[in-house]
């Protein structure tokens, strides 16, 4: 059995490029892997590309030519000239011919951060624009002081003021570490997303009037879901450890389908008749994009998506929801509060405290602040500060209630921990079933705009296939596993239609973020993840406790995600020249005109202060009603006041549109590299990433996007 701290390793090709004459004699053949080497690209400043697969972007040189700045101090030292090394082509631990440790411990303490000894880490193992590794050795002739470059090093935290080992990353891809590794990183794998899978339930389902039985039941079938596309993406998609579950991409479309004008004041079962209406939207939608990455049209598409494109996107997802977030979070401002300041708390000024040699606080940052501030709401419901004389939280709110009572049971409701009955009313075990709801209803007007919505969603897992394939892989995956990863990603998206779970399944952006915080990218831990989560959804108690979670909590919690979100988009810069003008303005304008062209439909033709029985919180997703579109066609006025009341495709419009015409180079737009596919089947590390399990790719060696 492994140990965590050294873990096992498995076997790397030998030095690249090869020592002696054969450099010469494998360059002739060698197929460049990288854009710049096909294309004849050449920057502004020396080498292939100034971004490193750590998004390090390379500055002038000054004029002392060895020096290595010191971005903790603001020092310059200078480092002796290393002897020739032979690097490796890896993306992860790499064998090279070692070059003699310097004797300055500070020089070591920097050496060792950024991966490697003088000679070592990305910039000598010769990684390009994107974590792409180059085939050729660095250049060696001497530059003109002009185009003179220095590699700014890793910036990376480090917790007790000493050097962490050389790799960025404890388990690799296809690393599989002992029982307890597996069990403790699986587990902490999804409790550190805790909220990205179950807090949309808990959302949309008091949106469609459902019971607090009906969102155990939808969070238990979310679970389920969650768990079984998470084994198939691992399986038969990218293979990369990402999980599956239900993005927050998909919440404001949701939100828009629910208050539609004709499926508001339905007699009867409103939830029953609403989640048919979603799933049907979901199921064909979600056809829509299997079709576009098993057909290899994505591979096309993926040519006009890179971080430019990618990280306003998803950051305007975040951003969509100000107008939710607080407003629920003031209906019970001493709890809601309590909460936000602990997981910051626990997120921000606790992140470093390792307990365990892991970093509870950062990781558990969700769990742990809705744990202690569930405890001290229960406190507080028990020492009766909630409780008003005469007045009855389970009366409805009419005129045969005090003004006392009236004015205190809304507080009653939100404040206190006992006022849902999921737990109570929850079996102890439940099997979710497919069309549980009854059969789905198909409007075409709901899947045209899910279709658009499942595109964006392929756009957000394309910047999350390339993120996590560097952290954890030994090079970014082929078009054709990119295909086959958003053909999947639809299939999933299929099922979570099937079983009803609401809104659709795609990769979760925050884990990506997991990876780096755990460094743990074995998928074999995120494969016995799913399994327990698999077996959790059966217990239906599980899905009850969940469901009994207090609005405000949710709400305050989903504050901090949605903000999470939001820096997780914009941290896809780092791939592009972030200090580009023309990037700049491009997201910029992206950003802006998200949030300032949907208010512009939304509040288009509203009357002030006008009585509505949808609440102020969900105004923004009744603009299909009132929008600016009045043709003759209500269907095309639906789709088009709709969708451009969204936050996320306003971002992603604008964006795609300026940076694919706005003239730049690709090292300044940052454009994705993959793998070539040939490159690939020659690579035996690339090709063991990425090939399908089980033999399965030789039945598919037809299809290109399929295979590598």
């Amino acid at each position: 059995m492994a140990t965590r701290d050294q873990p096992p390793r498995r076997s790397r090709p030998g030095p690249w490029p090869p020592a002696g004459s054969a450099i010469q004699d494998h360059a002739a053949a060698a197929q460049p892997l990288s854009w710049a080497k096909r294309t004849g690209f050449k920057g502004r400043v020396s080498g292939e590309s100034n971004a490193s697969s750590s998004g390090q972007i390379s500055l002038p040189k000054p004029k002392e030519a060895d020096a290595n700045v010191d971005l903790e101090s603001g020092r310059t030292h200078a480092l002796p000239t290393p002897p020739p090394s032979v690097p490796a082509v890896t993306n992860g631990p790499q064998e090279r011919v070692a070059a003699p440790a310097p004797a300055d411990p500070v020089a070591r303490k920097r050496r060792d951060s950024d991966g490697g000894g003088p000679g070592q880490g990305p910039t000598a193992a010769g990684l390009g624009a994107n974590g792409q590794h180059r085939s050729d050795p660095p250049a060696q002739p001497k530059l003109r002081r002009e185009e003179e470059t220095i590699a700014l090093p890793q910036v990376r935290e480090e917790d007790d003021g000493f050097a962490s080992r050389q790799s960025h990353i404890k388990y690799e891809l296809r690393d599989t570490p002992g029982l307890v590794p597996i069990v403790v990183y699986g587990i902490q794998h999804y409790l550190s997303i805790l909220g990205s899978l179950v807090l949309t339930p808990l959302v949309i389902v008091p949106a469609m009037g459902g019971t607090s039985e009906d969102t155990a039941c939808v969070v238990s079938t979310v679970l389920f879901i969650s768990g079984v596309t998470t084994l198939l993406h691992t399986f038969f998609g990218t293979r990369l450890p990402l999980i599956q579950g239900p993005s927050f991409l998909y919440l404001a479309p949701a939100l828009a389908i629910i208050n539609s004008p004709e499926l508001q004041g339905l007699n009867g079962n409103n939830f029953r008749h609403i989640m048919k209406e979603l799933q049907g939207a979901v199921i064909v939608s979600s056809t829509f994009q299997t079709i576009l990455g098993y057909s290899g049209l994505m591979s096309l598409f993926s040519r006009l998506i890179n971080p430019v494109v990618v990280s306003p996107t998803v950051a305007a997802v975040g951003l969509s929801f100000f107008s939710y977030g607080f407003t629920q979070v003031g209906n019970c401002l001493e709890i809601g509060i309590v909460q936000i300041f602990l997981v910051i708390i626990f997120a921000l000024y606790l992140r470093k405290i390792r307990i365990f040699d892991h970093r509870i606080f950062l990781i558990y940052a969700v769990p742990l602040s809705l744990g202690v501030t569930w405890a001290i709401a229960f406190l507080l419901t028990e020492s009766g500060l909630y409780s008003y004389k005469g007045c009855d939280i389970s009366r409805p709110a009419s005129n045969t209630l005090s003004a006392y009572c009236r004015k205190h049971v809304p507080r009653m409701k939100h404040c206190r921990i006992d006022t849902s009955h999921a737990l109570s009313a929850s079996p102890w075990f439940r099997f979710p079933y497919p069309l549980q709801w009854g059969t789905p209803i198909i409007n075409w007007k709901m899947v045209l705009v899910m279709c658009v919505i499942s595109i964006i969603a392929s756009v957000d897992s394309v910047g999350s296939y390339h993120a996590s394939s560097l952290l954890v892989a030994s090079g970014p995956p082929t078009a054709g596993v990119l295909s086959r990863g958003i053909g999947l990603e639809g299939v999933s998206s299929i099922l979570a239609g099937i079983w009803g779970t609401g809104v659709g399944s795609i990769t979760l952006t925050e884990n990506v973020h997991t990876i780096a915080v755990t460094k743990m990218g074995s998928r074999r831990a995120v494969e016995f993840g799913a399994v327990i989560l698999i077996l959790l959804s059966f217990f239906g108690k599980v899905g009850g406790i969940i469901a009994s979670i207090p609005m405000v909590m949710v709400a305050a919690l989903l504050c901090f995600m949605w903000a999470m979100l939001a820096a997780l988009g914009l941290s896809n810069l780092r791939y592009s020249e972030a200090g580009s003008s023309r990037n700049s303005i491009i997201v910029g304008l992206s950003l802006f005109f998200s949030l300032s062209i949907p208010a512009y439909f939304q509040q288009f033709g509203l009357v002030p202060n006008a009585n509505s029985a949808v609440p102020s919180y969900f105004q923004p997703y009744i603009v299909s009603s009132h929008g600016p579109f009045h043709t003759s066609f209500g269907g095309v006025n639906y789709v088009l006041n709709t969708l451009l009341s969204l936050n996320m495709v306003i971002a992603f419009l604008i964006a795609v549109i300026l940076d694919n015409t706005v003239p730049g180079s690709k090292h300044e737009r940052g454009v994705y590299v993959w793998s070539e596919a040939e490159t690939a089947r020659q690579e035996t590390a690339i090709q063991r990433d990425y090939q399908l399990p089980f033999k399965a790719g030789r039945i598919f060696r037809w299809a290109k996007c399929v295979g590598l």
